[in-house]
């Protein structure tokens, strides 16, 4: 049976939720720099000591963030991957998530890429590094045991060398790079980009087709799907 808290211990779970509600707002208004434990336990009405109890530093703030936000993407891959059909509709699935996942919370996206800063990272605990590199292996290991699923059922078979780590690599890297461009760009309509969206699905079904992944993007709708998955799986995101 799970343990049940002391009235301390809920009351420390709800202040270190106000604190990282309040590190969130501030990054999303002021930025990392005008995040501080000052204006915090200004805005709380605590000591600053009190917070330090929490977090020793502003940066392990943004790294607990950051670790929220992979904890919710995993959550939502876990989701996705449990869709009814081949492998290719499974990622396709799982693409729709990731989808999900940046229109329904675009704050914690930014959040994830201010920690890959460097002088960020090495001001952070080693534990919180530990869980952010857990939540993001997990989330490839769910993708790579679809394109492994795949090639056991022979709609796929990767070429002479590659490995289906290679395959997610190609993925992650088309959907990291295009959502910081989405993310921090508001030009995009002025530069001819008027549904990057759809440009980003287009191009990973495009290079699903490459590898020759069955059922091909002109076999079956893969738009249609993504949009179904969003709606059936995502509806109360």
């Amino acid at each position: 049976m799970p343990r049940t808290l002391t009235r301390k211990q809920r009351e420390r779970q709800e202040r270190e939720a106000r604190i990282l509600e309040l590190g969130r707002t501030m990054l999303s208004e002021v930025g990392y720099l005008g995040l501080s434990m000052d204006r915090i336990a200004a805005e709380m009405e605590y000591s600053k000591g009190t917070i330090y109890q929490h977090f020793c530093n502003k940066e392990e703030i943004i790294l607990a963030l950051a670790n929220e936000a992979l904890e919710k993407r995993l959550q939502m891959f876990e989701q996705a991957a449990t869709w009814p059909g081949r492998p290719r509709e499974r990622m396709a699935a799982i693409g729709a998530a990731a989808e999900e996942f940046v229109e329904h919370y675009p704050q914690h996206f930014a959040v994830e890429q201010i920690v890959r800063s460097a002088s960020i990272w090495e001001k952070t605990s080693s534990q919180r590094q530990e869980f952010m590199h857990s939540c993001e292996s997990r989330c490839l290991h769910i993708v790579s045991g679809v394109v492994r699923d795949g090639l056991a059922q022979g709609d796929l078979k990767l070429p002479a060398g590659r490995t289906p780590e290679d395959l997610v690599f190609g993925l992650w890297s088309l959907n990291f790079g295009a959502y910081t461009i989405l993310t921090s760009s508001d030009s995009l309509g002025d530069n001819g980009i008027s549904d990057p969206v759809l440009a980003l699905r287009q191009s990973q079904h495009r290079m699903l087709d490459g590898y020759g992944w069955q059922p091909l993007s002109q076999e079956l709708d893969y738009m249609a799907l993504m949009d179904q998955v969003k709606n059936e799986v995502f509806r109360d995101a």
